[in-house]
């Protein structure tokens, strides 16, 4: 994609820019062509049919341009826009997310819904299995919970399964989450996860689409977006996912991006282990606890010492507050005198091996 440089747009550029957007067969390398050839996309909606063609872009984009219903469509998302809440980044202005814009084909717009600034903050992405067995959503959850508290992002498809429990485990201890949508804003996809899509939103995180607000699901859309789950991120954990999961597909552009990919292994014999069994064979870094991703990204990161792994289980000073009475998170580093982010590390070791559990926002030794 082009480095712009930065620009004002004017009422009718940005409108212009979403009927643009709206056109068929029109992605964002031919969406960047476009600008680049004419300047702006006021220019691009007025420059004939012939210098369309000289571009090779496909009749179906030219012809569109005057179609009421793109016309009509961009009008509904300034409408949209007016909204509080609700957001558009562009590749080119100030507020889009700076590791997205490296990729090569960022999208040239993003709806937000929620708060955009989280998107320039450090991001991991979390992905795996839509039918997730317990244990995995258990696994997913526990991660997030305590990356969420060590200042990630948590970032995923809002999908059912493993997406949903990482999104949930973020906002469990407070953390901040991203939701990457395969539909337009309004069209949520799957509906069962509207409620979840909502909380975030209302708790300073945010759910955000490159599709036009309408945008019905389709399957050709949701291995679109996982280059934007993949490319907000520094790396990406793969918590549970067959051979055939779309998750592969996300940690395939994550390495093609040069981020780093994280796998979670399983048994031999349980097919949702199997994507991450091959993940681990092509060069993905295993990982059995909360520091193997904390050491790979502490250079990115900067992270304090306080992210450092705590002791090991056993005379455990956490089980013994949690033997006297349960305890929130906070109210353990409260007690403990450890911050927040070594508390949570503990907890998700204790938890994993059964000494621990989170009921009710409330941790509890077994």
């Amino acid at each position: 994609m082009p480095t712009p440089a930065p620009t004002v747009l004017s009422p009718a550029e940005l409108e212009a820019r979403l009927r643009l957007h709206r056109l068929p067969e029109l992605g964002p390398r031919r969406f960047y062509t476009l600008l680049q050839a004419f300047g702006s996309a006021s220019k691009a909606l007025s420059a004939p049919a012939s210098a369309w063609r000289v571009l090779g872009l496909p009749a179906a984009c030219s012809d569109a341009r005057r179609n009421p219903q793109v016309r009509d469509g961009a009008s509904h998302a300034l409408a949209w826009l007016e909204r509080p809440g609700q957001h558009l980044l562009m590749w080119d202005q100030p507020g889009y997310p700076a590791l997205l814009a490296e990729i090569d084909d960022a999208p040239p717009l993003l709806f937000v819904a929620g708060a955009p600034q989280i998107l320039e903050k450090p991001q991991l992405a979390m992905v795996g299995s839509r039918r997730a067995s317990r244990p995995g959503m258990d696994t997913a959850a526990t991660f997030s919970r305590s990356l969420a508290g060590a200042g990630f992002v948590i970032t995923s498809g809002l999908a059912l399964g493993i997406d949903g429990a990482a999104h949930q485990g973020a906002l469990d201890v407070g953390g901040q989450t991203i939701g990457v949508l395969g539909t337009g804003l309004e069209n949520f996809y799957p509906q069962r996860n509207r409620t979840l899509a909502q909380a975030m939103i209302d708790g300073g995180s945010a759910v955000v689409s490159e599709f036009p607000l309408e945008t019905a699901p389709n399957a050709a859309n949701f291995p679109r977006r996982n280059r934007i789950i993949s490319g907000l991120s520094l790396g990406v954990l793969v918590v549970e996912a067959s051979v055939a999961s779309g998750s592969l597909i996300t940690a395939r552009l994550a390495a093609e991006q040069g981020r780093e990919v994280y796998a979670i292994p399983g048994s031999i014999h349980h097919p949702g282990a199997r994507g991450c069994h091959q993940l681990i064979r092509d060069g993905a870094v295993l990982v059995e606890t909360i520091e193997h991703v904390l050491e790979a990204l502490r250079g990115w990161q900067q992270l304090p010492p306080s992210c450092e792994a705590a002791p090991a289980p056993s005379d455990h000073p956490l089980l013994a507050l949690l033997h006297a009475a349960p305890h929130t998170s906070e109210a353990l580093a409260a007690a403990s005198g450890w911050a927040l982010p070594k508390v949570l590390a503990a907890l998700t070791e204790l938890e994993m091996d059964g000494r621990a559990v989170c009921e009710g926002a409330r941790w509890l030794a077994r």
